[in-house]
């Protein structure tokens, strides 16, 4: 669509884009999921908003230094490296994008709730623990 020549390097970058996107997306949920299991009460809306709040920062602190170092490398990389970093630049942005935004409104439409993260309780175990 865009006329890019795609070679090893470009798909290099969508698999490495792939593996960003998938850890920043499990960042989120995680600090999402532990909101949850520590809040007694709360909407859903507010619990997922004040746990965007809290992984924002590391969100965008990892995403501008990454696109620093991904801009470095299309200035002077030269041309054997220039389809590596503009893949990578989209796909930091887009990432990044659906980390923060489409993740959290995903699990809004789910309806999650506290009841389904909490950890159920094995059968035949008592409440010492031990079973």
């Amino acid at each position: 669509m865009l006329r890019w020549e795609f070679d090893l390097t470009v798909l290099a970058a969508l698999l490495a884009v792939i593996g960003y996107s998938l850890n920043d997306t499990i960042v989120v949920s995680d600090r999402i999921r532990e909101n949850f299991r520590q809040s007694r009460r709360g909407k859903s809306s507010d619990i997922i908003d004040e746990s965007l709040n809290q992984t924002l920062g590391r969100t965008m602190i990892t995403s501008i230094t990454t696109l620093l170092v991904l801009f470095a490398l299309l200035i002077m990389g030269g041309e054997l490296i220039r389809g590596f970093a503009t893949a990578l630049i989209i796909g930091v942005v887009v990432g990044t994008y659906s980390s923060i935004y489409v993740a959290a409104n995903v699990l809004l439409r789910l309806n999650l709730s506290r009841e389904d993260l909490i950890v159920p309780v094995k059968e035949g175990a008592d409440l010492d623990g031990e079973p």
